[in-house]
């Protein structure tokens, strides 16, 4: 038998240490009942609405302990608006998933709208982020959660089609065109929502919306400046 090199012999006096998993079952348990208690929470808000759901009827539904809620959150606020969240970044990745297969930004542009109002028409879309989000978070806290999460692809969407008609636009003026599409698409959901006829209602958005970017797109095809103000305060023509 041959003999252990010095590097074996030394190895082999070394304790032996117990692998550890990455994540432990008792995360792993306490991930699995949070999102039990949101997925749950989700659909009574969805049908009963904020007022109407306690948080018994949230965990009997989740099929934990009010303790094992309170351990996650600190009420039903806050769990409220976990599901917000959640309901609003669920949203945000099904449009970008839409956006895959366009390149032009005026079509991205035009299939962003079509996918968010069929998002605005989901019934949890429509009872969490529409009708009882402003009132349960508050006017602040709900615009703050709906800017942190599509917000930021409403600018991207926005950025793409000025640069494509041309217009290099300061950075607050970016902002300003991003904040009234943002106010635009969020009106235009509102209504859809609260619509009796909801597919009339998305047709007229679409159409409107349409036609505001095709005048974009032809004022830039047609080399018509954009004024900025900042530009105009340094002198730049």
């Amino acid at each position: 038998m041959a003999s252990r090199s010095p590097a074996e012999k030394l190895r082999s006096t070394l304790p032996k240490v117990p692998k550890v998993p990455s994540v432990s079952r008792r995360a792993q348990y306490s991930a699995s009942t949070k999102r039990a208690l949101v997925d749950e929470a989700t659909k009574l808000f969805t049908s009963q609405g904020y007022a109407a759901t306690s948080l018994d009827a949230i965990v009997t539904s989740a099929r934990v302990t009010k303790g094992a809620l309170y351990h996650h959150f600190s009420g039903k606020q806050a769990i409220f608006e976990a599901v917000f969240e959640k309901i609003e970044t669920d949203a945000v990745t099904r449009v970008r998933k839409a956006l895959k297969g366009s390149r032009d930004p005026w079509d991205k542009a035009l299939v962003g709208l079509r996918a968010f109002m069929d998002i605005v028409q989901d019934a949890g879309y429509q009872r969490v982020v529409i009708q009882e989000g402003p009132a349960v978070l508050g006017y602040e806290r709900f615009r703050e959660q709906e800017e942190r999460s599509s917000f930021g692809l409403v600018q991207e969407m926005v950025k793409s089609v000025l640069q494509e008609a041309t217009y290099d636009t300061s950075p607050e003026m970016l902002e300003t065109f991003s904040r009234i599409f943002f106010g635009a698409l969020s009106a235009a959901g509102e209504s859809v929502s609260t619509s009796a006829n909801p597919k009339a209602a998305v047709a007229q958005v679409e159409s409107a919306m349409a036609f505001i970017l095709a005048g974009m797109r032809a004022l830039g095809e047609s080399g018509v400046p954009l004024s900025d103000p900042e530009d105009q305060a340094l002198g730049i023509e």
